[in-house]
């Protein structure tokens, strides 16, 4: 198979997979969810994913029927099954199967596991993304991995049909992340990035990015900067599990980067070393 599908202990193509219609998951969203890479079998900093991944059921109490090795082991079995090399793998994990109802399921319900695996890999280093400014109006649980993204669905179809790459989303005139990646920038030879509070996810790649930071000797700031600092930054840093780190050379139509290449690039190809070493690639 080239696409494979799991859902509570079935594999099977991922086209003719199926999930039962009292899925939380389907009518609620009630559910987190994870997503990396992989590359001849390995899956890119799984320990980190499945670490948020459980964090993120803990805070809307999901207790995930499986240890963390058994699902590590599950998730590798399906990266296993697909014929591909280079693979994205999605998984989530929903509250359970039960009847709609807005509170938590009475009777015991145990939740379900649901994979995706397809053909997927990085960008590459030469990518370079255009963006678009929104206003954020998603909740204020940003902290936590859930399925239920409909905003940032939203925000990427604005995004798309406005001929770029991703949304940088704000609250009034603070940053706080994109529809479905996190934002950086670089200014006056600083890493700036918004805290991971609970108005941002706190991304894998986000802290690869700091760990890159802090191994050469760049300064490193996780304080909210504004609309103003983005647009008058040196560099500006898109990153997630599958854009690693991509530079943005506009941004509401107006070029913006390009300051600091030198900077620019020690960071880039220190997380893409990083990830290629960690791959075998």
């Amino acid at each position: 198979m080239v696409e494979v599908g799991y859902y509570n202990g079935k594999f099977g193509s991922l086209a003719e997979m199926e999930i039962p219609m009292l899925d939380r998951a389907c009518y609620f969203g009630d559910g987190v969810y994870d997503f990396s890479l992989a590359h001849n079998g390995k899956i890119f900093a799984l320990d980190e994913h499945l670490d948020r991944l459980y964090r993120s059921a803990a805070l809307i109490e999901i207790e995930i029927p499986y240890t963390r090795e058994e699902m590590a082991e599950i998730l590798y079995e399906a990266v296993s099954k697909s014929e591909c090399k280079d693979v994205s793998i999605y998984w989530q994990v929903s509250r359970g199967t039960a009847i709609r109802n807005h509170i938590y399921p009475d009777a015991p319900c145990k939740p379900n596991l649901m994979i995706m695996v397809k053909p997927g890999k990085t960008a590459g280093v030469d990518k370079r993304f255009k963006l678009i400014t929104l206003e954020d109006t998603r909740y204020l649980h940003c902290n936590i991995k859930t399925i239920n993204l409909l905003p940032s669905v939203i925000a990427s179809e604005k995004a798309r049909k406005a001929g770029c790459d991703e949304a940088v989303l704000h609250r009034g005139d603070r940053v706080t992340e994109c529809a479905h990646c996190n934002v950086s920038i670089l200014k006056d030879g600083v890493f700036r990035t918004a805290p991971t509070d609970n108005l941002i996810l706190p991304g894998i790649a986000r802290a690869h990015l700091i760990k890159a930071c802090n191994e050469l000797g760049i300064p490193v700031d996780e304080t909210p900067f504004t609309l103003a600092e983005l647009m008058d930054a040196d560099e500006v840093i898109v990153s997630s599990s599958s854009t690693l780190c991509i530079q943005a050379t506009e941004i509401d139509g107006k070029p913006v980067g390009g300051k600091d290449p030198v900077n620019m690039d020690k960071v880039r190809n220190a997380v893409y070393k990083e990830f290629n070493d960690y791959m075998g690639i």
